[in-house]
């Protein structure tokens, strides 16, 4: 830590070597000092700028999560030399003011670098972090970004986001430490594959998966991963043609002669009627349904109420952007009103569970309409009338087959209907997605499917 106030005080330092060599008459080889030790002390400030930071615990973490540690540790560096500089200030500037043995041009020019120096470490360090912390989210780095220049506020966001950094980074330390233990795992080795079937207006792409982190995860601990590849916005009937053929696909490819399905939100009703109206209940040995809205969505009846002329109309442009998108046959009225609880009471009739298989719930819930600000409007339309919800689908209409609990999380946020999924990406304190997932196929392992 001595090496970072002499390489911001670089032009007060060489100067100071230069005078000492001097009066004690040092002369040959020794008169190169100070130039190597200038390119000493730049080198490793360039390396502190650029580099990740190393592990400081025994688990290896990725390239993200060492950047990211690495931007706190610029941050402290650049606070930490502040106050260096305050003290030079106060115990050389002042003290030489007008009769400085090495110039007020000298001293100037040392202000001007150690200044830049400051700035540069506090600089990356933050962008460091907002570049690479999950935690942080949008709203977090919109307040990092506008107190940047708030004398005192500045410190205490700072301070915080540090904070968040070091959390994220104990996470990630312990995600790996577990990731080693479990290296050529079987724990999510099921006996049939998975199957796993994404809610509405949403697509199985290529580059951007629906289920975020998770699938990469159950992988890695011995999943068979495959996708129902329904349309976004296809009626519960239509996508669950898809998924029927997907099931035989699958079934054919492995010779495992039947799948285990996780689904979200709506994909859980596609899948049921698969399963029971499609004949593939001899195909399927679970369903495990991730808050779907199986008695209906009390925000969709409000929809439902809108003038029916503007209603088609939104639906149209939807079916339309849907059909450049990949749909065949985008229907987003009736697929909508689906989710209205009369058309979920007679699904419910119709569509009753094969004795075969078997069915499991979850589901989540936000902790206020905060947890989820797209989500914000239609929780605080169901919280009155249905109690706790995701944001969508409130929990005693994601309650099917056998309920396996609620998944929320130690801090005030709450896990929403997009959070379920690893949507945003993002770790929340005590809720971690991917593990969720590992856990609920480890108990489908475990039951023998």
């Amino acid at each position: 830590m001595v090496s970072l106030p002499c390489a911001l005080n670089l032009i007060l330092f060489l100067a100071w070597i230069t005078a000492v060599m001097e009066s004690g008459g040092v002369t040959g080889f020794f008169r190169v000092l100070p130039p190597l030790l200038a390119v000493v002390l730049v080198v490793n400030i360039l390396r502190l700028l650029v580099l990740p930071a190393r592990d400081t615990g025994g688990a290896r973490t990725g390239l993200r999560v060492r950047m990211m540690l690495g931007g706190r540790r610029l941050v402290f560096c650049g606070l930490y030399t502040m106050a260096v500089q305050i003290w030079v200030f106060l115990h050389i500037y002042i003290r030489y003011k007008g009769s400085s043995p090495w110039g007020t041009a000298m001293l100037a020019a040392n202000g001007v670098l150690a200044c830049v120096g400051c700035l540069a470490l506090l600089g990356a360090g933050v962008l460091r972090m907002i570049c690479t912390s999950r935690r942080l989210g949008i709203v977090r780095r919109l307040v990092m970004v506008c107190t940047m220049w708030i004398p005192v506020v500045n410190l205490a966001v700072l301070l915080y986001a540090c904070r968040l950094v070091s959390e994220e980074y104990d996470h990630e330390q312990e995600k790996a430490a577990l990731r080693d233990l479990r290296v050529d795992s079987d724990l999510c080795r099921t006996r049939y594959p998975l199957v796993m079937v994404h809610g509405i207006g949403f697509r199985d792409l290529r580059y951007f998966n629906y289920w975020g982190r998770i699938p990469r995860e159950l992988k890695r601990n011995g999943a068979s991963v495959y996708y129902g590849n329904q349309e976004a916005l296809g009626t519960i009937h239509y996508n669950a043609g898809d998924i029927r053929e997907r099931i035989l696909q699958v079934c054919r490819e492995t010779g495992c002669g039947k799948v285990n399905i996780i689904a979200h939100s709506k994909g859980g009703l596609d899948a049921r009627y698969a399963i029971s109206k499609l004949g593939m209940a001899p195909y399927v040995a679970s369903l495990t349904t991730m808050n779907t809205p199986h008695r209906g969505c009390r925000f969709v009846d409000y929809a439902c109420g809108l003038p029916e002329g503007l209603y088609r109309l939104v639906a149209s442009c939807f079916d339309r952007t849907f059909l450049r998108l990949g749909d065949r046959n985008p229907d987003f009225y009736t697929a909508t009103h689906q989710f209205s609880t009369w058309e979920s009471e007679r699904f419910n009739q119709e569509v009753p569970d094969a004795p075969e298989v078997f069915y499991q719930s979850y589901t989540s819930r936000m902790k206020h309409p905060w947890s989820h600000l797209l989500l914000a409007v239609p929780y605080c339309m169901i919280r009155p009338l249905e109690g706790d919800n995701d944001g969508l689908v409130s929990v005693e209409s994601a309650r099917w087959g056998e309920f396996r609990g609620i998944f929320s999380n130690t801090h005030t946020r709450g896990i929403s209907h997009g959070d379920i999924i690893d949507l945003k990406r993002e770790d929340y304190k005590g809720f971690d997605v991917t593990e969720t997932y590992v856990q609920i196929v480890a108990e489908l392992k475990e039951r023998g499917f």
